[in-house]
């Protein structure tokens, strides 16, 4: 019983390790942004010696040149209302249609549920075309509407909301009709709230792919008052160039909302992500 009990508390001195290892190993380039941040260009590109921290004081005004030469108020404005539309309206979309392909029966079902499977197969890259004409054509360019535009349905967020339809029991829905509610009673009440975890996991992945999305707003948002803060970045890089410090202090600035974001919503986001996996 001891050598079982001694095994046992190895394995998990071993895992604890294995996890600091890889938690060092992430949070290191986060580490060296910032430090990179408050120091002089020429101490960030020296290699000998090398520095790890700055060595004639912390150097904040590279922050302040940053917040001046950009508005980050108007970046952080049109980056969360983005986030915030395109979790809206995936969500929306996404558990309507996962309703319908998971629980319905109507004609041609499976064709146009193969139609959802082949544009997540196909590279989102092929849709930026076509995707800028209509937006083009709807007089949409640099607006918070265009930049909405290609998250308003999502293909793996019909897929997710499928499947967590598909996981509920029968049961609950043929109680349901037999207490008298109707299809709508039937998915706003019963069926949709049980897809909770699901709704929250699509609205994680959404956020995080918005937060993300560069070429999009830098094709369809060229005005620097409605565009995001990934396209101010990669501006940001080309009027900067070589000034690490300026530029880390950019990316140091860029990454604040999702921050806060987590934050707020870290129960939600460890629950949603815990649960995307499994049977609800």
């Amino acid at each position: 019983m001891d050598g079982i009990e001694a095994r046992a508390r190895l394995n998990k001195v071993i895992m604890y390790v294995i996890l600091t290892i890889m938690a060092f190993i992430m949070i290191v380039p986060f580490a060296w942004m910032i430090l990179t941040a408050v120091k002089t260009n020429q101490e960030a590109i020296s290699v000998a010696p090398f520095y790890i921290f700055p060595q004639n004081g912390w150097h904040w005004e590279n922050f302040a040149e940053v917040w001046r030469s950009y508005n980050f108020i108007v970046l952080y404005k049109n980056t969360l209302l983005m986030i915030f539309f395109r979790v809206v309206c995936a969500v929306l979309t996404a558990t309507m249609a996962g309703y319908a392909f998971g629980r319905l029966n109507f004609p041609g079902k499976k064709i146009m549920f193969s139609l959802v499977l082949i544009q997540m197969m196909i590279p989102s890259q092929i849709f930026i075309i076509p995707q800028y004409l209509m937006v083009s054509s709807l007089n949409l360019l640099n607006t918070v509407a265009g930049l909405v535009f290609p998250g308003i349905v999502t293909a793996f967020g019909t897929y997710l909301l499928k499947t967590g339809y598909e996981g509920l029991p029968k049961d609950l829905e043929e109680a349901a009709s037999i207490d008298g509610c109707n299809i709508g009673q039937r998915f706003l009440r019963i069926l949709m709230p049980l897809t909770r975890s699901s709704m929250v996991s699509l609205g994680i992945f959404t956020a995080l792919f918005a937060f993300k999305d560069l070429m999009w707003p830098m094709i369809v948002c060229t005005n620097a008052a409605t565009t995001t803060l990934s396209a101010g970045l990669a501006k940001m890089q080309g009027q900067y160039g070589s000034d690490y410090p300026t530029m880390m202090a950019s990316a140091v600035l860029a990454i604040i909302p999702m921050i806060v974001i987590y934050i707020i919503f870290q129960k939600q986001f460890v629950e949603g992500i815990a649960t995307s996996g499994g049977k609800l």
